[in-house]
């Protein structure tokens, strides 16, 4: 939870007062070592408006990694945790040039402003007065208006949709627990080309979805799920990873490629693949573009004599069945003193074992825990290394 601004601490904001108040505060370190002399200060040269400037100001700063132009934009916690990249929303609005885009949960703008560069028109709506005046002022080339996001109040227009997930600071997985919820969507727009984001972790197998589910990560990191409708989708394509970095590198799989792998004793190296292609369910045909093969069919590592370029592999060293004790003997014969553990389809906490290893030597190594048919296997592999970017 973070501070409920109010209209009255807006008009202040968007005054010429307010931007040289944000403009004073943001000359101030307000870290956790300044902040009782940083607030005290903020409190006598501006005491009615002080929680507004700070939260801003603290906000804003957040907000840096994740929009492009977060140092003039009106925010609240909430919504910036909720916010999509830049770089994410602008990939996504490549696929909408020229359209007319209704977003039916704008928040405070962080899609509209993407898709106002592109798009034909832009108009945003949402239940929050608050939220609406901050994407007015953060996105002056959209049309925002108060509006239920189940209640059509546009024609001939993609809608957009970003539903609230979380509740009492927790994610909420279940798509009819969303706000508003999945099925209520669906219906509100049956027959419309319409596009849902959702949290990367939400259950597909629960969500009857005829078009495509998109996943997108960003610098390795999973960002979101996307749904969209048919008539927006390539024919064939149900499921998408798509794979972004900050430098502007995207690769996309699909699950129109082949997916034709063997399965096979590991080759020199292990690759994990990025976390968009494992959620989209996606491990086989990367594999199949990359000339990968899969040490067991349900774990989503791979192997292979190569590593794609700019994927992190680990060239493998000692592989043996996993028990703590034999794992503790290679590493002690290998001299290692510092250890990355990686895990999958095996109960095993690296926090725990760790400490367990009682590592005294000199050399950085990786281990990879999985399973391999019905046994627990360990591979002991140099520190994962990353080939030349594509």
């Amino acid at each position: 939870m973070g501070y409920e601004f109010t209209g009255t601490d807006l008009d202040f904001l968007q005054s010429e007062g307010g931007a040289g108040a944000l403009s004073a505060v943001g000359d101030l370190e307000l870290s956790a070592r300044s902040s009782v002399r940083d607030i005290t200060e903020v409190r006598s040269r501006f005491p009615d408006h002080a929680s507004a400037l700070i939260e801003t100001v603290t906000v804003r700063r957040k907000a840096r990694v994740k929009l492009s132009d977060a140092d003039r934009w009106l925010v609240t916690n909430d919504a910036v945790q909720q916010a999509t990249p830049t770089l994410v929303a602008r990939r996504r609005a490549t696929r909408l040039v020229g359209r007319r885009v209704h977003d039916v949960t704008c928040s405070i703008g962080g899609e509209l402003a993407v898709l106002v560069e592109s798009a034909e028109l832009v108009v945003g709506s949402d239940l929050d007065p608050i939220r609406l005046r901050m994407a007015a002022h953060n996105v002056p080339g959209a049309t925002v208006f108060r509006a239920d996001a189940v209640t059509p109040t546009t024609r001939d227009t993609v809608v957009v949709a970003d539903p609230g997930r979380r509740a009492g600071g927790r994610r909420r997985h279940d798509p009819a627990a969303l706000q508003p919820p999945l099925p209520d969507l669906f219906d509100a727009y049956r027959g419309r080309d319409l596009i849902v984001k959702c949290a990367p972790g939400l259950d597909f197998d629960a969500v009857d979805w005829p078009g495509e589910i998109e996943v997108v990560s960003l610098d390795g990191g999973v960002r979101e799920a996307c749904l969209w409708s048919e008539g927006l989708s390539e024919r064939g394509i149900r499921r998408r990873a798509a794979v972004l970095r900050s430098d502007g590198a995207v690769v996309e799989f699909t699950d129109a490629e082949s997916d034709d792998i063997p399965v096979e004793p590991p080759g020199e190296f292990l690759v994990d693949p990025d976390g968009a292609v494992v959620r989209a369910g996606l491990v086989r045909h990367y594999g199949a573009r990359y000339g990968l093969w899969q040490l067991d069919p349900r774990i989503a590592y791979l192997t292979g004599n190569t590593v794609p370029a700019g994927v992190r592999g680990f060239r493998i060293l000692e592989q043996s069945k996993f028990s703590e004790k034999v794992l503790r003997q290679l590493l002690e014969r290998m001299d290692c003193g510092s250890v990355e553990i990686l895990v999958r389809g095996v109960d095993v906490d690296p926090a725990i074992l760790r400490p367990k290893l009682k590592l005294r030597g000199s050399v950085a190594l990786s281990v990879v825990i999985t399973r391999i048919g019905r046994s627990a296997v360990c591979f002991v592999c140099a520190p994962g290394t990353t080939d030349q970017p594509v």
